[in-house]
């Protein structure tokens, strides 16, 4: 049985409108825009609008199906007989994150191998990610969140070493104009991941409407951050580089 006050229950549902309203826009935002970049990046910035696209139906179902899971009687909040269904959460993750690694693969414009190769272990390594913290997340058992949390690990610090390391250099060979947004587009990645597993971690273990509301209102933050957040550095790296090679052909 989950207790939560009504400002809890309130918040939570609040923070699920929010985030998918402000995904829709940034689809939008990002769908209108594509004519401000160059064919060469169109593609990038039209898979951008497609992670926030995907983040908002999945957000908006879960704010149906939190409304759907508790009610308000007697100045309380009550669990009815619907679940609240968290996995439209990592329907979500499963989508997008290996999407928001291949942006920034592409946006980059390696060479045409390059782009197959470092896109696909990339890839793989974040369906590897989510997948094994997965059966952490559904457990009741606290040593089964602890290994399936801990595994997941692993692909991810892969993915981190392959940022900063494997990546190092093809950074270094981007245009000036926007080889510091190349950069931050990185760190931004690794940092908000970062977040992820912080929540993950901080909600073994806890329980109650506080835990409940950090843990939700957490990993909401962070996908704003990880979706809209980095959609906006992307496409500017996409407009940046766009203008720059105008000016390159004089066009």
């Amino acid at each position: 049985m989950t207790s939560l006050s009504i400002w809890e229950f309130h918040l939570i549902g609040l923070s699920f409108s929010f985030c998918a309203s402000i995904m829709a826009a940034a689809t939008a935002f990002f769908w209108i825009n594509t004519s401000q970049v160059t064919i060469a990046y169109r593609a990038t910035v039209t898979i951008t609008g497609i992670v926030t696209f995907i983040a908002a139906y999945n957000y908006f179902r879960l704010f149906q199906s939190w409304d759907a899971a508790f009610t308000l009687a007697n100045g309380s909040v009550k669990e009815t007989s619907a679940a609240f269904q968290g996995i439209f959460r990592y329907a979500d993750w499963f989508a997008t994150v290996p999407l928001l690694v291949i942006e920034l693969i592409l946006v980059m414009r390696l060479p045409a191998k390059e782009t197959f190769s470092r896109g696909s272990r990339l890839a793989i390594a974040a369906l590897l990610m989510i997948g094994l913290g997965y059966p952490g997340t559904v457990s009741s058992v606290t040593w089964h969140e602890w290994l399936f949390g801990a595994l997941s690990m692993g692909p991810f610090l892969w993915i981190v070493w392959e940022l900063y390391i494997g990546l190092g250099d093809a950074i270094s060979k981007q245009p000036p104009e926007a080889r510091g947004l190349v950069s931050i587009a990185r760190n931004t990645t690794v940092l908000v991941w970062f977040f992820y597993p912080v929540v993950y971690f901080f909600h073994i273990g806890y329980t109650g409407g506080i835990a409940v509301t950090i843990y939700n209102l957490g990993y909401t933050v962070a996908d704003i951050l990880a979706k809209v957040g980095f959609g906006i550095i992307i496409y500017m790296i996409a407009v940046r580089k766009s203008e720059a090679e105008r000016r390159s052909s004089g066009a």
